[in-house]
């Protein structure tokens, strides 16, 4: 017998969407579905940019399964359209769960106990978890050689559950790629570890926006 199918979650509401070529009635047209699942997969993976295997982790399956998802959903809204078909969004394997923005696990560059200056060249990583607005836990990650965007740390910090990094300076390319892990960046922070994620609880921590390019010409954007 052929194998259950899994629900996979669907970060967002997509309500009954209809799409069809200009000036011909829906009802002529050969129509193609495009299930809930296959229009997230997209959304992750296309819209949000987010690698695979991060994806896959959103919506609660494999990562061999979200690839065949997204495979079958491009397929289908390309056939919709280069050949003039109606594509409906509708049904799948799902089930809503709709993201909050709250983050459960927070990271931050440190040395010495300090927000560390420059992401890419960390002694360590500190993770807190929070709950209820406030710090739960804490522990020590060790850095990996070359910690910045061209080590493995950030698919490891968000197979942790870390979905937030509050940081120092940091390059374009660690804050794209942090991101494509499915992991928010905030710049800027400095002083204390701690008192960093207690004042981001607080509502006090904005990203800067500024890379390490823009602070004395360190350049973290590779």
């Amino acid at each position: 017998m052929p194998r259950p199918v899994n629900e996979r979650r669907v970060g967002r509401s997509y309500g009954a969407l209809v799409f069809k070529p200009a000036g011909i009635p829906a009802r002529e047209l050969p129509e193609i579905v495009l299930g809930l699942d296959e229009a997230e997969a997209i959304r992750l993976a296309d819209l949000e940019g987010l690698y695979q295997e991060a994806a896959a982790r959103k919506m609660g399956v494999s990562r061999q399964t979200l690839g065949r998802i997204l495979e079958e959903a491009r397929r289908k809204v390309a056939d919709a359209l280069i050949n003039g078909k109606t594509l409906r969004l509708q049904g799948g394997e799902i089930y809503i769960e709709e993201e909050t923005g709250m983050h459960k696990k927070v990271a931050l560059p440190t040395r010495d106990g300090m927000v560390d200056e420059h992401f890419g060249h960390c002694e360590y990583f500190t993770v807190y978890e929070v709950e209820g607005g406030a710090v739960k836990s804490e522990k020590r990650v060790d850095s990996p050689d070359g910690c910045g965007c061209k080590s493995d740390i950030a698919s490891a910090l968000a197979k942790d559950g870390v979905s937030l990094m509050i940081a120092g300076n940091m390059g374009e390319g660690a804050v794209r790629v942090l991101r494509a892990n499915g992991i928010d960046v905030i710049r800027g922070a400095s002083g204390p570890a701690r008192a960093a994620v207690e004042a981001w609880l607080a509502g006090s921590v904005k990203d800067s926006g500024l890379g390490c390019g823009e602070h004395g010409g360190h350049d973290c954007s590779h």
